[in-house]
């Protein structure tokens, strides 16, 4: 293990505030350090304990993003839903256009609040997410759809709206919430037409 790590390791092992102190010592290395541990990091998404885990991403947060990206997207997948969570916070902190159709698949996770994360994390991406949302947003189950709909209202981008107009119809409440929002941010309230 590289020398910022094995501090970082021995802090996490004196609790929680310790560690999260370490990890901001961390996001303060130049850049060359903080890519030099980043094959450690990689292998601690490996660990039995969650707990480590957690912390491996929580630190990837700290590495430029196009060496981050593949083990964050990797953690998506962790079978604990705190992992996944953080993963998904860190793509929403550092948006890459080539996680998009991770993070679409991610809004059917089980955890919402991975889920939501992912939302989030779509709207951050913006543009470069909007054309795979609005082709996803038919085959998104019930769950998911609300946080689809929310992604491409909050996105504010034109191309949205014949998918918004089309989510008026769903017979989610919160689908038809977030449509509405969408189309008034774009400037296309409520058309009436008289019977």
């Amino acid at each position: 293990m590289t020398g910022p790590l094995e501090a970082f390791l021995e802090a996490l092992n004196s609790g929680e505030e310790a560690a999260e102190h370490a990890a901001q010592d961390f996001a303060r290395l130049p850049v060359s350090e903080r890519l030099a541990a980043l094959d450690d990091l990689t292998g601690l998404l490996a660990h039995p304990q969650p707990d480590r885990r957690w912390w491996a991403v929580r630190l990837l947060s700290e590495v430029p993003p196009e060496a981050a990206l593949p083990p964050l997207l990797s953690a998506l997948q962790d079978t604990d839903a705190s992992v996944r969570q953080c993963a998904a916070l860190g793509l929403r902190q550092r948006p890459d256009p080539s996680a998009v159709f991770p993070l679409i698949a991610a809004l059917e996770d089980a955890d919402m609040l991975t889920a939501q994360l992912a939302g989030q994390a779509l709207t951050a991406i913006g543009p470069p997410a909007v054309e795979p949302l609005i082709a996803c947003l038919p085959s998104l189950p019930p769950r998911s759809r609300p946080l689809g709909v929310r992604a491409l209202a909050e996105a504010r981008d034109p191309r949205a709206i014949p998918a918004l107009f089309a989510a008026l119809e769903d017979d989610s409440l919160l689908v038809e919430y977030w449509a509405n929002e969408g189309l008034e941010r774009l400037g296309v309230g409520m058309v009436f037409f008289a019977p």
